[in-house]
């Protein structure tokens, strides 16, 4: 008797273990969480230098909107990251030759600098949506964010957990990886990953390495775009300044 009631607790804690293991959090929950963590950061403004890369496809991209040789393979620039908070970002490239280029957005308001570049759009609009986020009198960030995913046909209603660079991540969306989703960090809940379409075309926009000496959690060590399956571009910070006068002519 005692043996079958050992066996019996045994088999009740496992119930229990994997009922909590399988648990993941809801949507709104997830988001408000995350978008908790970006306001205790108390950023009104931020600053990030560092380089551009582009390889592939990527590569012809930016050698032709920066007038460099189309024979390139890789491309890489000087580059830096403006954010103000909320909804104001400046993602912009200065090569030592050929011509700048920059992805400009405030609020509802997008421009560019410069020739079209797909892919420095694509940077710009998931980086700013997830990381130039406040909340204030006017308004909920959660709900902002929230709205911006619907609008790109992230299903909210389905959570579960993945991995990025060894780090347990929570997914918002369908699990298929060809559909829409957002993941953030299971245990910052900082922004790991944005994949939806833009123009018909795959975009997966990864943040990885917060907690750097150059950025701290403020702003992720790289930012990568990969474009159906393939990495075009990469972001890597070098430096940051959280204390950046960023004059609105920037925006």
């Amino acid at each position: 008797m005692r043996r079958a009631s050992w066996r019996g607790a045994l088999v009740l804690a496992a119930l229990v273990s994997t009922a909590a293991l399988a648990y993941v959090m809801p949507s709104w929950s997830i988001l408000r969480r995350m978008v908790n963590a970006r306001d205790e950061l108390s950023l009104g403004s931020l600053r990030v230098e560092g380089s551009a890369s582009f390889y592939g496809s990527g590569a012809k991209d930016a050698a032709a909107a920066l007038g460099l040789p189309a024979d390139r393979t890789e491309v890489q620039v000087d580059a830096s990251v403006m954010l103000r908070a909320p909804g104001r970002c400046r993602f912009e490239l200065n090569p030592i030759e050929g011509s700048r280029a920059a992805s400009v957005s405030s609020g509802e308001r997008t421009r560019r600098e410069g020739r079209e570049l797909a892919i420095l759009d694509v940077a710009l609009q998931r980086t700013c949506a997830v990381l130039a986020t406040r909340s204030d009198r006017e308004g909920d960030a959660r709900e902002v964010v929230q709205t911006y995913l619907k609008d790109h046909r992230v299903d909210l209603n389905t959570t579960s957990l993945s991995r990025q660079s060894g780090q347990v991540t929570f997914v918002i969306g369908n699990p298929d990886e060809t559909k829409p989703q957002f993941w953030a960090y299971k245990d910052s809940f900082m922004p790991a990953r944005a994949l939806f379409p833009e123009g018909g075309t795959l975009y997966d926009v990864r943040f990885l390495d917060y907690g750097s000496p150059a950025t701290g959690e403020a702003f992720p060590r790289m930012v990568e775009v990969w474009r159906g399956g393939e990495l075009v571009m990469r972001f890597t910070a070098l430096k940051s300044d959280a204390k950046a006068a960023l004059g609105e002519k920037l925006f």
